[in-house]
């Protein structure tokens, strides 16, 4: 997407990410009252006075520093600077000008790109205006005193900073696909994103729990863009504690949610687990379409028949997803992750598809004719009258019946076989909704007594 963006630059807990959040009007941005909540760069939209814009929110700046992921966290604030259109130096006003401030302020002066310095924690106008004065010394322009946390002086900040950015390029298409990667800790999911772009954009660890928080990327390939959500590994619940771990699994259920497709990433070492179980389990019941992505296929011993093996001992884990495609690939070397996107678009555009009633029909005709509705022993026997797609993503159809206690759940797996038979749809869960003859004569008699009640007033 050709939207200008802004980075939010600044030391750690300065309160870089409650101002994303407060430009955004979202709690998108994890929160939390330690150093270290937040590492990759986050992408967010926003908008004010008509104008879209991109905010990145970036980890806390620290150059004195080569400790634990601080390197890694440098990189992608380098990164942010270099394709922003405007930077926003976030200081702390409470606590004066330090000399991490001074650093960041030397390397800020070095960059091309224009600086806005805005001192946080200034509540008070009065107050603020002096605790501010205090920053000019930074040599960056003048400092503007804002609150993230209350709002105040926001407002103007953002005046000034539409101001700066340039116009959206008019060519600009919308986001049409979005696909959240989803999985373990240490499966393989940042590597996998770091693949796909072609560089590195998120930070990549053998320490579990390296991503923090869900990570917005956006590219184009092929005339279309692509919104590609790296997101949080997601463990048991009963050994997740309170805090940034917390907050991030919860992104990653949220991703989920907004995702048109959901790439479940495995470990071919490790095989299906019970977490990953639980994971496409969710993702079924959401109503998700899904490509499962085995990783790290090139760590595997491999002979002529290892693929097909290798895919049936993990089908048989996963047999509730076997409307999903399975691909085997390796996030470290690149191998087949190129196939990852025709995959994709494949089984959202099943996902997006609808289908006229005169073919569902056709199709439960013949599925009917080849096996009939179960009979009770009291020789009532089950009947589909029609059946119509109601609604896609995912796609759902409802069958009017005389009566769906009639039919078992081997019979509705076998129509649903048959869907995908004649139909495909490879890629998307279905949805089947048997209505009942009582329960629509009952709808037909209440809008009636609606009608007549309407006639006698």
């Amino acid at each position: 997407m050709n939207l200008p963006s802004i980075a939010v630059i600044g030391r750690p807990n300065v309160g870089k990410s409650t101002l994303v959040n407060r430009f955004c009007q979202t709690n998108n941005a994890i929160v939390y009252d330690i150093p270290g909540v937040t590492r990759d760069r986050t992408y967010q939209n926003a908008e004010w006075c008509g104008k879209e814009f991109i905010v990145v929110d970036t980890g806390g700046l620290v150059f004195e520093d080569d400790s634990e992921f601080l390197p890694e966290i440098r990189t992608q604030t380098f990164l942010a600077l270099e394709e922003a259109s405007l930077a926003i130096f976030i200081v702390d006003g409470m606590q004066g000008v330090t000399d991490g401030d001074l650093s960041i302020a030397r390397w800020l002066r070095s960059s091309k790109c224009k600086v806005i310095i805005a001192v946080n924690k200034c509540e008070s106008t009065i107050l603020g205006s002096s605790l501010a004065s205090d920053f000019w010394k930074l040599g960056l322009g003048e400092p503007f005193p804002v609150s993230a946390i209350h709002g105040t002086g926001t407002g103007d900040l953002l005046d000034l900073v539409i101001a700066e950015l340039p116009e959206k390029d008019k060519t600009d298409q919308e986001e049409q696909y979005c696909m959240s990667i989803i999985g373990r800790p240490n499966v393989g999911k940042s590597s996998l994103l770091n693949s796909i772009c072609g560089n590195k954009r998120a930070i990549v660890s053998d320490i579990s729990g390296t991503t923090t928080d869900s990570i917005d990327t956006y590219i184009k390939k092929d005339d279309k863009f692509w919104k590609i959500i790296d997101t949080a590994g997601i463990r048991r619940k009963k050994n997740v504690k309170y805090g940034t771990e917390f907050f991030g699994i919860n992104r990653s259920f949220k991703s989920i949610d907004r995702s048109d497709i959901c790439l479940l990433v495995l470990d071919a070492e490790d095989g299906v687990t019970e977490q990953d179980q639980k994971l496409a389990g969710r993702i079924e019941e959401q109503g998700r379409s899904c490509l499962i992505v085995i990783n790290k296929w090139d760590l595997i011993e491999k002979n002529s028949s290892t693929i097909y093996s290798a895919e049936k001992k993990f089908r048989s884990k996963l047999y509730f997803l076997s409307w999903s495609k399975m691909i085997f690939i390796s996030a470290l070397t690149g191998k087949r992750v190129n196939n990852i996107f025709d995959n994709a678009k494949s089984a959202i555009d099943q996902h997006r598809r609808r289908v006229t009633t005169s073919v569902v029909n056709e199709v439960i005709k013949e599925a009917i004719t080849w096996r009939s509705p179960p009979t009770k022993r009291s020789g009532k026997q089950g009947r589909i009258y029609y059946g119509t797609q109601v609604k896609n993503q995912p796609p759902t159809f409802s069958l009017f019946v005389n009566d769906p206690k009639l039919f078992g759940s081997t019979y509705r797996r076998y129509i649903e076989k048959q869907f995908r038979v004649n139909l495909g749809f490879e890629g998307t869960p279905l949805i089947f909704l048997w209505r009942g003859k009582q329960k629509r004569s009952l709808e037909r008699d209440i809008s009636r007594n609606n009608i007549n009640l309407i006639q006698n007033d």
